[in-house]
């Protein structure tokens, strides 16, 4: 499948049926992940991947949407490992780990897993409860399994402005 027929059909699966995900898929999705570009190449993602029931319990602790995943892979960055971009306002931890759960969100598609991008927690109640050094920070979970029976894309999936409408030539 070329990448944007699967970008295309990639969504946000919000009901998943409770199988945890093959080991094989695993870790392609994984190594998707380590593959990714960071600024300076510092690599400062820690993935943790939370699939014990005390592990997804603590998940339904910090976040009502799990939506039955088997498989939760905590994506966070080491923030004494970041570069500090020229102006010193900006470092390169959530930019890097976005890139990280991006690629595992894509390889997931790609390997037949669906997927849910969360960010509705609160990430310091996250690392606490996941008992993470005090130098990682939380950037998102992603839930990974295989879509229930009668799971889909939300109806406004397909709705995407014109590039017209988000990009500009100067």
């Amino acid at each position: 499948m070329d990448f944007n027929a699967l970008a295309a059909k990639r969504y946000s699966c919000k009901k998943f049926d409770g199988r945890p995900v093959a080991a094989e898929q695993l870790a392609a999705i994984l190594e998707a992940g380590r593959l990714a570009p960071t600024a300076k190449n510092l690599q400062e993602q820690r993935i943790y991947v939370i699939q014990s029931a005390a592990g997804l319990q603590k998940v339904d602790k910090i976040t009502p949407c799990r939506y039955g995943a088997a498989t939760v892979l905590l994506v966070a960055y080491d923030t004494a490992n970041m570069f500090t971009y020229p102006g010193g306002q900006r470092t390169s931890g959530v930019e890097d780990a976005s890139i990280v759960a991006t690629h595992l969100m894509l390889a997931a598609a790609a390997a037949g897993v669906d997927s849910c991008w969360l960010n509705f927690f609160d990430p310091a109640e996250a690392a606490a409860v996941f008992e993470l050094p005090k130098e990682e920070e939380v950037l998102m979970l992603l839930d990974l399994g295989y879509a229930a029976p009668g799971a889909g894309p939300l109806p406004n999936h397909t709705s995407r402005k014109e590039l017209a409408e988000t990009v500009r030539y100067i």
